[in-house]
């Protein structure tokens, strides 16, 4: 068997954003911040007062940049050999020492100390930064490390900003006493600040959690010479590393250099006083965090370089923006220097954002690609490096300013002209990933997306994702979601497209064609091969086109020669929520549709890599489970059937949606305000409020729809009980439920008289002369004055969970005791969105209800499709009254007939024609359809019968066959003769061996298993039951099946419908099947079966063949004949004395056998056999 794995390639942390590790090294980074601006720019403004204001501001930004310079690298060393959080707490406790320094040179007036403590307060924060930035990917999973390091950066320059301005306003506070020589009693606010905010960093780092240390046995650097020359050696093995380092150095070169400008700038050009300057400091600053923000944000869970680029290019129009804004002002002309200090606000905001846009993901790259073991040492490069710049900005700008005397606004030009080079050329090593953060820009205004199981994308090597296909945008919603770049093997003729063909060359994507010659298609998959060998990520539409059905088709088996044998991984991935959106092909057309919802949801499920895949069914059903768990965590999803009947009543409030053979007919107004007048009397004069289990004794009508929807408005639970059982099995259904009230009508107790013990019967007659004026208005304010949302509030319908019980069915109790099945809101709901979706419902569609609504199929589909959906609905409640049934298709233009074979056979022989005329699709169920009586109803109606599948423990629908004329389909395989379909969106199938719970893939007969949103909640009051037939979200459905290639499912036999004779299965349903043919008389107007197949112990062989049969046309001698002329077995060819005559078949209301019944005749007749031979 095939392993199933994810691959990773180092340890990572587990800590989401709000962990103590996290929040702690947050709050550490921010005290620290905002102390070391606090201090540098309360120093800088002092020197400015005994030297050069040029040189003081270079002096400051060079007593905090060398030591940099010097500690960087021995700071890596210290992060890899002990643990992070030591040397965080260290730094922090060296810092309350700095701080006593620095009160030591304001109070005695020593400038040099000042500087000096600046340069350790550097030193300090340059042994502080590896250790950091080298926790966080220590502390926070891969997928939240880009967010991580933009609110990292948030506090980082919100801090800094904050401390900018404290330094400049506590200089402001302590001038004066500075001025008259310096006291400790006028210089105490400062010390005060300075102080506090020490001690409150080393309390804020004490939660940071300790992890080991990465390099525990690594030899410490305390050579800054010897140390740099390794950290840079490091750096630079990696080419992309060292690009990255380069990025970030030039984003701090350009920030030191904004940061003393600043001080010029408003200075010079707006004429701003020293404590003013720190506003302008600060509004940079609080750009670069918002920008740091929007760079975690707009990295959805991944680290995106794309947005690089957009980062450049706004710092160049921010700083010709700044020039621009300067320019021919005069500091003491108050208009123009407001003008110019709005504008001069705008752009240095908009430069910050675009800085906090270049340098996050570049950070984020740096941590996240750097081996954990060197982590410490790459970033000790990395800010050698990026400080080294910063030194060379400081220099720079002394010359400029200092020396050449260049005006502020000039400086802010020549670093916007700078950065157009530096653009350039980072589109040209990564177009792809600038295209595609485009793309993600594009896509984000149109769709929320949401990714799940992005780590299961192998962060380095070759991988091939393998997804369903479901629109025109799949692949872009791929490329903005993966982390990593991927090659997509694309239709070759969309690439020649005008508006295609430039990102089929950005992006490399490998054109592939069906109808090319052999040759070719080799060719595109010997590429695609290559690139997987040479460590490319793939993906590939494995459908070969997209779907036009909704359901999942076909895989090509052209994966396997890309895969097999690289041991390159296969990721499955499934594309949830975009079956509807404008570019699927919902409705039958492309692109031409209105937009459901705005931005659209959707959802991308990343699968557990496979190893070597045995086959393409194996990667199908990965990849079909994974749609399975898409649809369970897909919150929008999660439909209540009552909240949607509510909305869809008042959109149809007068066009007739439910009607019956009565002559009853109710628009959605009328059904919606006589449903919650119904609730309100149901609720004031007859049930409990502890009353939950309501029992429904109705046949399929309005008023038994009116009495669902009544107890679904108020929360309740309705149990429509089986009126074709007996009064003691119905006895049985009540007592397992705890019903005490059963609503019925007296109509229907005259023709179904029923006697039941301990419940209440409430009759809908006397219901209605209940109805007051007040519930009348109340129903009229629901339906015309409050809106959906204000209605099922005051309803409670807003506190219903998905999971909460909805209806309990009970079984037909043919081979027992009836279970009861307990369904929820989303069981149904599920079941109603995949039956929409496939068969493109319209308000133009109208449904034939003739199943009862205690049979699963006439409850879900019949009763809350028409209510919770766009069609109407006509209720009949006689399936077998063919006559009526017409007239009733032909009065209300019936498009959908659910029915069972057996009620085909009847509709075939009483039914003309023209009465079905607007009917253009039939489904059924609950039995085998003979490809006879399909072709014999096709030839006569024009229709083509189709098969589904489905069990009461379903709710019901698991798989159908789709008409291909439902979907305008020409081009994809919707329907197979012979099968039930394949499985429904959101359900998965597979087939199993009884004995070993082996997967046996396809085209191999097992026992058939069911995976959905549709598996029943369990059995009442029977949990052991339940366990047996629920294993790990999995139905075992007792059927055996067959799983062709294309997904279909092919019923061949129920596991209870087979007998073990000589030690070999025999099937009931396949000889049951023949023995029909021979004994048909076509001229008969009979629909009722003929004959029917049990069996009976036996001592001799196990098990004995019965075959239950009315009067016959043909000897049973020739019967048996005939069977072994069509050639089969002779344990499979009843014995002559085990045809047994009876009146009539036994046949539950639902249309299937009464097995029960069945065996109990069966038996019955041997033991009256054994006793004649006696």
């Amino acid at each position: 068997m095939t392993n199933t794995q994810a691959i990773s390639t180092r340890r990572e942390g587990r800590g989401r954003l709000t962990s103590q590790g996290y929040l702690g090294l947050l709050a550490t980074q921010f005290l620290g911040a905002f102390n070391d601006n606090m201090l540098r720019w309360l120093a800088v403004p002092i020197g400015q007062r005994a030297m050069d204001p040029t040189l003081a501001l270079t002096l400051g930004g060079i007593s905090f940049v060398v030591p940099y310079l010097i500690l960087a690298p021995m700071a890596g060393s210290f992060a890899d050999r002990f643990s992070k959080r030591s040397v965080i707490l260290a730094c922090k406790l060296a810092e309350v020492v700095i701080v006593l320094l620095a009160i030591l040179g304001l109070t005695t007036g020593n400038i040099p100390l000042l500087f000096a403590v600046v340069a350790m307060m550097g030193g300090q924060t340059a042994l502080f930064a590896p250790a950091k930035f080298g926790s966080l990917p220590e502390l926070l999973t891969p997928d939240r490390l880009s967010a991580g390091n933009g609110y990292m950066g948030l506090a980082t320059v919100v801090a800094c900003a904050l401390g900018g301005v404290a330094g400049y306003q506590l200089y402001g506070v302590i001038e004066p006493a500075w001025s008259n020589g310096g006291s400790l009693a006028g210089l105490w606010p400062a010390a005060a600040a300075l102080l506090v905010t020490a001690v409150a960093g080393v309390l804020a780092s004490l939660p940071i959690l300790r992890v080991p240390a990465a390099d525990p046995a690594r030899k410490l650097e305390l050579n800054p010479v010897m140390a740099t020359w390794p950290a840079l050696r490091q750096l630079w093995s990696d080419v992309r590393l060292a690009r990255t380092a380069l990025g970030i150095g030039f984003f701090w070169s350009l920030a030191a250099l904004a940061q003393l400008n600043i001080d010029q700038f408003g200075s010079n050009v707006l004429g701003l006083q020293k404590q003013d300057i720190g506003m302008l400091l600060a509004l940079l600053v609080a750009g670069v965090g918002t920008g740091s923000v929007l760079a975690g944000w707009w990295s959805g869970g991944k680290v995106e370089l794309g947005i690089v680029p957009l980062g450049a290019i706004g710092l160049i129009v921010s700083s010709i923006g700044l020039f621009v804004a300067g320019l021919g002002v005069d500091p003491t002309a108050t208009g123009q220097t407001h003008t110019a200090f709005v504008a001069t606000c705008i752009w240095l905001f908009l430069l910050g954002i675009s800085g906090g846009l270049f340098s996050i993901p570049l950070d984020a790259y740096l941590q996240h690609r750097s081996d954990e073991k060197v982590r410490g040492t790459v970033l000790a490069g990395s800010n050698f490096v990026a400080f080294s710049m910063m030194l060379v900005a400081l220099g720079a700008f002394y010359v400029m300013h200092g020396v050449l005397g260049l005006s502020p606004g000039m400086i802010f030009l020549l670093a916007g002209l700078s950065t157009i080079p530096v653009a350039a050329y980072i589109l040209k090593l990564m177009p792809d990933l600038a295209f595609r953060c485009a793309l993600w820009l594009a896509t984000k205004t149109v769709y929320r997306l949401r990714v799940y199981g992005r780590e299961n994308v192998p962060e380095q090597g070759g991988a091939v994702l393998v997804a369903n296909h479901v629109s025109f945008v799949d692949g872009v919603l791929l490329l903005v979601s993966s982390s990593r770049l991927v090659r997509f093997i694309v239709y070759a003729d969309y690439t020649r497209k005008p508006g295609l063909r430039l990102f089929a060359r950005i992006m490399r994507v490998i054109p592939i064609r069906a109808a090319d010659p052999p040759r070719a298609i080799i060719k595109a998959l010997q590429t695609a091969r290559e690139a997987v060998q040479n460590g490319e990520v793939i993906c590939i539409f494995a459908e070969g086109q997209l779907t036009r059905t909704g359901q999942m088709q076909s895989f090509q088996p052209g994966i396997m020669k890309i895969v097999k044998g690289t041991g390159a991984p296969v990721v499955p991935v499934y594309l949830h929520g975009l079956w509807g959106s404008v570019f699927s092909y919902r409705g039958g057309r492309f692109f031409w549709k209105r937009p459901q919802k705005w931005p659209y949801p959707v959802s991308i499920h990343i699968g557990k890599p496979l190893i070597e895949p045995q086959n393409v069914h194996q990667i199908r059903q990965s990849v079909e489970q994974l749609g399975v768990e898409a649809y369970a965590m897909d919150q929008h999803s999660h439909k209540i059937p009552v909240r949607q009947f509510i909305r869809q009543s008042k959109r149809a409030s007068s066009r007739t949606k439910v009607a019956d053979s009565t002559g009853m007919e109710l628009t959605g107004g009328r059904l919606l305000a006589g449903s919650l007048a119904m609730h309100r009397v149901l609720k004031r004069e007859v049930l409990a409020d502890d009353e939950m289990n309501v029992g429904v004794l109705l046949p399929p009508a309005v008023g038994g729809a009116v009495a669902n929807l009544a107890l679904a408005l108020g929360r309740r639970v309705a149990v429509n009980l089986n009126y074709t059982m007996s009064d003691d099995v119905i006895d049985y259904c009540v007592e397992q439920a705890g019903i005490r009230h059963v609503l019925t009508s007296r109509r229907f107790l005259e023709k179904r008289p029923t006697t039941l013990k301990n419940v209440e019967f409430v009759f809908l007659e006397d219901l209605k002369e209940k109805v007051t004026a007040a519930d009348k208005a109340f129903a009229a304010a629901g339906l015309y004055v409050l809106p959906a949302s204000v209605l099922e509030r005051m309803l409670g319908l807003h506190r219903i969970k998905p999971d909460d019980l909805l209806t309990i069915i009970f079984t037909s109790g043919s081979t027992g005791v009836p279970k009861g099945v307990m369904l929820s809101h989303r069981n149904i709901a599920s079941n109603l969105d995949a039956v929409d979706q496939l068969l493109h419902l319209t308000h133009e569609d109208a449904l034939l209800g003739v199943l009862p609504f205690f049979h699963s199929f006439g409850y879900t589909v019949t009763l809350w499709l028409p209510l919770a959906h766009r069609p109407s609905v006509a209720y009949h409640f006689n399936p077998l009254d063919a006559r009526t049934v017409g007239k009733l298709c032909e009065k209300y233009k019936v498009t959908l007939m659910l029915a069972t074979p057996t009620f085909l056979k009847n509709y075939l022989k009483r039914i003309e024609p023209k009465q079905l005329a607007s009917v253009d699709m039939v489904v059924v169920g609950a039995e085998k359809l003979p490809l006879d009586l399909a072709a014999a109803f096709e030839e006569k109606f024009g229709i083509k019968p189709t098969e589904g599948y489905g069990t009461t423990e379903l709710s019901p629908v698991a798989a159908v066959n789709v008409p291909d004329h439902r979907s305008s389909n020409t081009e994809q395989i919707g329907t197979k003769m012979g099968t039930v379909g394949r499985p429904v969106p959101g359900v998965a199938a597979k087939v199993i061996c009884a004995d070993t719970g082996e997967d046996l893939g396809i085209e191999k007969e097992g026992m058939l298993m069911i995976s959905g949103p549709n598996v029943m909640l369990g059995y009442l009051n029977e949990p052991e039951k339940t366990a047996e037939v629920v294993r790990e979200g999995w139905y075992f459905t007792g059927d055996c099946a067959r799983l062709d290639k294309d997904g279909f499912i092919e019923i061949t036999g129920r596991q209870s419908r087979f007998s073990k004779i000589g030690g070999e299965m025999v099937p009931h349903i396949r000889i049951e099947a023949e023995l029909a043919r021979i004994v048909e008389d076509p001229d008969e107007d009979e629909p009722e079966l003929k004959v029917a197949v049990t069996a009976v112990s036996d001592e001799r062989k196990g098990e004995k063949l019965i075959v239950l049969h009315k009067p016959l046309s043909r000897s049973i001698d020739e019967i048996r004949s005939t069977l072994r002329e069509r050639g089969f077995p002779n344990l499979w060819i009843p014995a002559a004395d085990a045809f047994v005559e009876v009146d009539h078949i036994p046949i539950l209301g639902s249309g299937k056998l009464d097995l029960r019944e069945l065996k109990r005749l069966a038996e019955e007749s041997a033991q009256a056999s054994v006793a004649r031979t006696a």
